[in-house]
């Protein structure tokens, strides 16, 4: 079973990325937008904790920053009707920390902004991992917020910024400032245009 892979990143996608070994073995790594926005230029040296997950079809590594958040995603993966590709989705959309707390809280508002999570998906996160995240072993360790959850319209900005050239991070951040600075029922083609002009400022 893998449970790190450190070495040399060779390319970036907007959900995987591409890690060599010292030993001159390639791994494709699925990884988080909370992963993406701390990724190096290729040639950058990496090292994540992995979850191995075997499918028939398929043996897939995802990748995270640290063993806490991991856990959170194995959490996830252990919740009736969440496979690994939504439980990356809740991780991406929310950081670590909102979704425990929103989880504890029951805050299904929260929960539903991510995209392919209604009401029904949301009360049974709720009601199978509150009390499996209430102590620390999770929670201690996953990083800070980033300053609330990016989904919907805000989601589709970022990965059109990617697509574009800018980095994660930078996307996500300007993302964020029209989100902020403008109104809440704005288009996705809007909402690009008035990241694009926080960029250029």
């Amino acid at each position: 079973m893998i449970s790190r892979i450190q070495g040399t990143l060779v390319a970036q996608g907007l959900d995987r990325i591409e890690v060599m070994t010292t030993g001159g073995v390639g791994y494709e790594v699925l990884v988080p937008l909370s992963v993406v926005e701390t990724l190096p230029r290729a040639g950058g040296e990496v090292a994540l904790h992995i979850a191995q997950v075997i499918r028939e079809d398929a043996w897939s590594l995802y990748g995270f920053a640290t063993a806490e958040e991991r856990r959170l995603f194995q959490r996830l993966m252990g919740t009736t009707g969440v496979g690994p590709a939504l439980a990356m989705n809740l991780l991406s959309t929310l950081t670590g920390a909102r979704l425990i707390r929103a989880v504890r809280e029951g805050d299904l508002a929260t929960l539903t902004q991510v995209p392919r999570v209604g009401k029904k998906l949301a009360e049974r996160l709720v009601l199978e991992l509150r009390d499996k995240l209430e102590g620390g072993e999770v929670a201690g360790g996953v990083s800070a917020e980033r300053g609330g959850p990016v989904g919907g319209p805000g989601s589709d900005a970022v990965r059109a910024l990617v697509a574009l050239g800018y980095q994660p991070g930078d996307a996500e951040r300007a993302v964020r400032r029209a989100l902020e600075e403008g109104p809440k029922d704005e288009s996705t083609a809007e909402l690009i245009r008035r990241a694009l002009a926080a960029l250029g400022r």
